[in-house]
């Protein structure tokens, strides 16, 4: 099995390169193909995610994001959620998203429920 570790760039773009040919027909779990895929998914992740972490983003910025993207206004948020002051303050940070609210959110607008549960802080921090 043709594989290594990625220390570097180069090594990023070869293990991409390598990789890409799978997506089209992936091979099979178990296989010799496919143990060499799984490997090269998980040396890919661990790079990614010591050199290219992704930003923590809170429910209010996720909310906003999708709304943004969907074209939702204040007023379609205050029709999920049951009023347009209670949408305000979730909108203005001042009120958490409820666990009701979630599953409303993502009853109504397929939201997925953990992206919208907050994320519990750091214990270092």
């Amino acid at each position: 099995m043709d594989v290594r570790p990625i220390r570097t760039e180069q090594d990023y773009d070869w293990a991409l390169a390598e990789i890409s040919r799978y997506f089209e027909n992936e091979p099979r779990v178990g296989t010799p193909d496919g143990d060499r895929f799984e490997v090269l998914l998980t040396l890919l992740a661990a790079y990614e995610d010591k050199h290219y972490p992704m930003p923590e983003v809170d429910a209010l910025q996720m909310l906003r994001y999708v709304m943004e993207l969907r074209g939702k206004t204040q007023a379609d948020l205050s029709r999920v959620i049951g009023s347009r002051s209670r949408a305000s303050e979730v909108l203005a940070g001042k009120r958490a998203l409820t666990l009701d609210t979630i599953a409303r959110l993502h009853h109504e607008w397929g939201i997925p429920s953990d992206l919208l549960l907050p994320r519990p802080r750091n214990a270092a921090a």
